[in-house]
């Protein structure tokens, strides 16, 4: 197999592993972001609220869209996300 050959081989494996990666974390940013939502945190132990504050934070710098695909990732909707009936 020529050189180049072998590069674009070497390229396609590459972009399909980041590809399915982007899919994982799409996921669990999804999860994430569906189960910061439904949290109440005034019935979080000091800690969990730490925690969830840096989940937050986290995901609040994603842009629009890779918030968008993450939650379809996980078939989940944010309140005030959903389209009026």
């Amino acid at each position: 197999m020529p050189q180049k050959d072998q590069e674009i081989t070497l390229l396609r494996k590459e972009l399909e592993m980041l590809m399915g990666e982007r899919q994982l974390l799409l996921r669990v940013a999804g999860a994430a972001a569906a189960l910061i939502a439904s949290l109440d945190s005034k019935r979080l132990p000091v800690g969990a609220v730490e925690a969830a504050d840096v989940v937050a934070t986290s995901i609040n710098q994603l842009s629009e869209e890779t918030l968008q695909d993450a939650l379809t990732s996980v078939h989940a909707e944010i309140e005030g996300d959903a389209a009026p009936a």
